[in-house]
């Protein structure tokens, strides 16, 4: 079994998580301190720290006392040369921002102004947050996906979109829900992260973060692709079914409705 990496704060040992870049308590794995939550020092961090709460001080805190640790990577050496390939004599030079962002991907986007490109349905999209849409390439007519008019296609839980959408338009596109007695056959569902996911750069400049916040946790890709989505698992499957069962009711009612037409009468034939 892999030995765990701790560090005490405080009496308090904290164990080292690699995978998802924070502190967590040996003794109560539920409290954490997330790496995003710190300040970076670069060769380290510091935080105000709460030896009553076991985590990171609050305004209310008077007795907080400031921390400073090691950097991660000198912490949990192993880890972190299994999960980067990197060696451990590379470690010495580098901070946690530098092993754990992709460089390259950081230059393109920030000092080369590249947009990050998601692929959906085998058409190429610009991720452009100032635009508050996903633009596609090369088709100038389309209006694409406004990020603005999905938000109700949004789960939170998944952090990603699951909407329909029109293949030959590039656009999304929502069917009759009303009068839906069918699954529709000219659009699909997609599935893609949120806008935040796709370009933490450009969410971080438009709503004022630091330009590098949230990137050691959640890393930088330049790349995405959308997953398509079989109607058959999606909310339509339901909805069909109450469509055609409100369907079925109005033509019974209709029926009730209606006057019986006259019965003949029998008589003898002349």
């Amino acid at each position: 079994m892999k030995k765990q990496r701790v560090i005490n704060i405080k009496g308090t040992d904290f164990i080292v998580d690699v995978t998802k870049h924070q502190l967590s308590e040996k003794a109560d794995p539920t409290n954490t301190i997330a790496y995003k939550d710190m300040q970076d020092t670069g060769n380290g961090y510091a935080l105000d720290y709460s030896a009553k709460n076991k985590n990171l001080s609050d305004l209310f805190d008077n007795e907080s006392t400031n921390i400073k640790i090691p950097k991660f990577i000198l912490v949990e050496p192993i880890g972190y040369t299994e999960k980067y390939n990197y060696s451990v004599d590379d470690f010495n030079d580098k901070s946690d921002f530098e092993i754990i962002v992709d460089q390259q991907a950081f230059d393109l986007r920030v000092k080369k102004g590249i947009l990050p490109i998601i692929d959906i349905c085998g058409h190429t999209f610009y991720v452009d947050i100032r635009m508050d849409k996903l633009r596609p390439k090369d088709d100038f007519l389309s209006n694409g996906i406004v990020f603005s008019d999905i938000e109700r296609y949004y789960d939170l839980e998944k952090r990603c979109y699951t909407i329909p959408y029109n293949p030959s338009t590039h656009e999304f596109q929502e069917p009759d829900y009303l009068n839906l007695k069918e699954l529709p056959k000219d659009l699909i569902a997609v599935r893609f992260p949120s806008e935040r996911l796709l370009d933490r750069i450009g969410w971080n400049r438009r709503y004022g973060f630091e330009i590098t916040h949230g990137l050691i946790k959640n890393g930088l890709k330049l790349q995405f692709t959308a997953k398509n989505v079989p109607w058959e698992k999606t909310f339509l499957v339901d909805l069909i079914k109450s469509n055609l069962k409100v369907k079925m009711n109005q033509e019974r009612d209709t029926q009730k409705l209606s006057p019986h037409p006259p019965q003949e009468k029998k008589g003898r034939a002349i």
